[in-house]
């Protein structure tokens, strides 16, 4: 069993307990003294599940932790990217709904000139499966019929 109160050790098996909001929140302010620049997380799940609000609360929680004013953080989904620059650190949130084929990856230029930003990309599946092996992946699932929700983390390094 995987405890929210405390930083998951077995984060690369357990599950994590996210059905509520405000364990998201928690959740989201432990991760942020994970998250480096160069990192690329990839976000799984259902729509409805989670993934943008797990993302709200990780920007505001870099930005909270810079003392900054919190901005809000939107779906990127018709736009594609939106971007959040808090002191030097610059955050990608992509959103691939949208994208039918892989051509339309190659325009974005997701993965150039980025070590000095963190890439928060859900919908990843029309991905390469070249870049998943240096991806951070979070799997965001419905339980319970709906009622719970989980997450899975992997590829998530500790010191």
């Amino acid at each position: 069993m995987v405890l929210i109160n405390q930083m998951p050790t077995a984060i690369n098996s357990g599950k994590i307990d996210i059905s509520s909001e405000r364990l998201i929140k928690n959740l989201a302010k432990k991760l942020v003294k994970y998250l480096k620049k160069g990192d690329i997380v990839f976000l799984y799940g259902e729509m409805g599940v989670g993934k943008t609000t797990f993302v709200r609360y990780l920007i505001n929680q870099f930005q909270i932790n810079k003392n900054l004013k919190k901005t809000e953080v939107t779906s990127p989904t018709f736009n594609l990217l939106n971007e959040y620059l808090i002191n030097g650190l610059n955050i990608k949130h992509y959103d691939l709904f949208r994208l039918k084929n892989k051509s339309e990856i190659k325009e974005l230029n997701l993965f150039e000139g980025n070590r000095d930003n963190i890439l928060l990309i859900e919908w990843p599946q029309i991905i390469e499966k070249k870049f998943c092996s240096k991806t951070i992946k979070f799997f965001f699932n419905y339980e319970n019929n709906f009622k719970n929700r989980s997450l899975k983390i992997k590829g998530l390094k500790f010191l």
